[in-house]
């Protein structure tokens, strides 16, 4: 390609375009539209036709891009999380320091007595008020309280017992279930 003074060109990989100022072998001089004076060697420029390129800006480009359905935002949805109806259980703590202030004169029998006591009232008291769950935290110990709370608890219709989960409790809970619509 022949480029002479006056051609209008546009420089290969660079958004940089202007007019032929001098030639000198294979470098050419070219001013921008900056209005600077530039040297580039001639397989850099391409000859511009003026009736053949146009040449979009790059705000052009970035409006065209923009109004895009492909690129615009989708407009976000709230995130609705599921509802759980899932009351917590209703928690009653066994250890004999929670229920009494102190032991003193107090058999092995006196203890396990009061903590079964407590375990049959709080039981009575969540099947009177429909209460669901019921967690009895005993403790680990040597399992004791825990077979006798088995016991007492098997006694009563309508009730299903497991162990509680054992991520929050451990070994030393067992949670009821009440059932309270029976068939």
């Amino acid at each position: 390609m022949e480029l002479k003074i006056g051609d209008r060109v546009s420089v290969l990989d660079e958004p940089i375009s202007g007019t032929v100022l001098a030639i000198q072998g294979t470098e050419v001089t070219i001013g921008s539209e900056d209005g600077f004076d530039m040297v580039f060697s001639s397989h850099e420029l391409v000859k511009e036709h003026s009736d053949t390129l146009l040449t979009p800006s790059y705000d052009e480009v970035q409006k065209q891009v923009q109004h895009k359905e492909v690129f615009k935002k989708k407009p976000k949805r709230p995130v609705v999380k599921p509802k759980r109806n899932e009351v917590p259980p209703m928690e009653v703590d066994l250890h004999i320091h929670k229920l009494v202030k102190s032991t003193k004169g107090m058999t092995n029998h006196d203890i396990v007595t009061l903590q079964l006591d407590t375990a049959k009232r709080q039981l009575d008291f969540a099947i009177r008020k429909r209460i669901p769950r019921v967690v009895f935290i005993h403790g680990v110990g040597q399992g004791v309280l825990k077979e006798e709370l088995s016991y007492v608890l098997g006694r009563y219709d309508n009730i299903s017992i497991s162990d509680a989960d054992y991520k929050k409790y451990g070994l030393g809970a067992m949670e009821v279930y009440i059932i309270q619509n029976p068939k």
